[in-house]
């Protein structure tokens, strides 16, 4: 059922190659485990298998006749520093439409080297910093620096006060007052949480916008299609897109599909709510990634939201499809779901295998509008697809500041729950 784990098979191994051992050579200090006994002891039984015996004796002697010299970590820090200038040059000229902004995205072989980094063993390090209880007399200072560095809003926490916040995951966790975030009567999908909105808008031909000229396959993204009657278990050939976009629509005269993206930063509220009444039919687990879903990093790297760890819930509401997706970020290995209580994310065991689905036939999982769904320990991405009347307006722009229970889009002619004033404004809110 699971299709193989997304590769990149025209990658040149020799930039990896290349690349690690720049790194290697810049920072290196130890003589006796250095470049030399790298090349002898790992890369030369590698790279000259086939070759004379003789002659790989008479190279070896040569090597060791070599005098290595590590270079300073200055150039090392240099080099990093150059790439950084460069990329960021690139967004900016992006930006103001200078430069296609694909020209600005990662080759495969920069999105390889970045995979092969420790980000996951480094997440579980830092969720367990996270959960470490802190002294009382430390609590208001160590977590009154986060709270002033990320801009906290702490008069709108249940509790306000920062001694009583044993750890720093608990302050990332808080919860509300009653009434700190109305629910929006009139629109017909609220947002889900507080955060910035990355992108939105209908989807076109299975393609979704990770950010403003950056698109992702909705194919690849979701996995193969079990929820609609006579969908595509597996669907394997790259034109098929636009066909699995179709399978997900109940109603492809009337209708399209939809989608809004909503990123998460540390300092936001890290819970995150039902932004429509639905229900749940199953859950998909995809292991994936822990890279960052920082804007800066999802206009970099292509299939950012594909590649990284994710729990995506598919369902039904009065319009057709729903699809609420949480994507988990470098520190964010655990997302939690209140009523999905087996979900285990950044888990070992779940590494090797491509998806793991869970059906909800047993128990009908009702979710109301604004009602808790789960949280993130640590900023991150929600990515919601849905099914709507085409024609729905969206009362948002991108990289514009939403909370939860503001309107994203509304249903022209839709007047449940709203006043007839309220149904003539349709443009974006601030």
């Amino acid at each position: 059922m699971a299709s193989p784990r997304i590769k990149f098979p025209h990658v040149k191994r020799y930039k990896l190659f290349i690349f690690w051992s720049a790194i290697i050579l810049a920072f290196t200090e130890i003589h006796q485990f250095g470049p030399r006994y790298l090349l002898e002891c790992w890369i030369l039984p590698n790279l000259f298998f086939d070759t004379n015996i003789m002659a790989q004796s008479s190279f070896k002697q040569y090597l060791r006749s070599l005098r290595w010299t590590p270079i300073p970590v200055g150039v090392g820090l240099a080099l990093i520093a150059f790439q950084q200038f460069r990329h960021t040059r690139k967004r900016e000229a992006a930006r103001l439409g200078q430069v296609d902004p694909c020209d600005c995205l990662a080759d495969e072989w920069e999105v390889e080297a970045y995979k092969l980094l420790p980000l996951r063993q480094f997440s579980k390090a830092w969720g367990w910093v996270n959960g470490l209880e802190l002294p009382e007399w430390s609590r208001k200072s160590v977590l009154g620096l986060y709270v002033r560095t990320f801009g906290c809003n702490m008069a709108e926490a249940e509790v306000e006060d920062l001694g009583k916040y044993r750890c720093l995951s608990e302050l990332f966790r808080r919860s509300l007052k009653e009434g700190a975030r109305p629910i929006d009567p009139s629109a017909a999908l609220v947002s889900p949480a507080d955060g910035k909105i990355m992108s939105f808008g209908t989807v076109n031909c299975g393609a979704l916008d990770q950010v403003k000229g950056v698109s992702y396959s909705l194919r690849k993204f979701l996995g193969p299609n079990c929820w609609s009657a006579g969908g595509p278990m597996v669907v394997t050939k790259r034109d098929d897109d636009d066909c699995f976009h179709r399978t997900c629509l109940s109603d492809g005269e009337n209708n399209a599909l939809y989608q809004c993206v909503v990123y998460l930063a540390p300092g936001d509220y890290h819970r995150f709510h039902s932004c429509v009444d639905w229900k749940v039919a199953f859950r998909r687990h995809f292991p994936g990634e822990l890279l960052s879903v920082n804007p800066s990093i999802a206009a970099w790297v292509r299939d950012l939201f594909v590649l990284n760890e994710r729990v995506s819930y598919v369902g039904k509401w009065k319009y057709g499809f729903f699809s609420m997706t949480a994507v988990g970020a470098t520190n964010v290995g655990s997302i939690q779901v209140y009523f999905d209580e087996e979900l285990k994310t950044n888990d070992a065991s779940t590494r090797k295998t491509v998806f793991r689905d869970k059906y909800f036939d047993d128990r009908l999982v009702e979710l109301s509008r604004g009602s808790a769904f789960g949280e993130f320990n640590l900023g991150s991405t929600i990515v919601l697809v849905f099914e709507a009347p085409k024609g729905t307006k969206a009362c948002v722009e991108v990289g514009q500041q939403v909370r939860m229970g503001q309107a994203l889009f509304r249903i022209p002619h839709s007047y449940v729950g709203k006043t007839l004033d309220e149904t003539q404004h349709q443009g974006p809110q601030r």
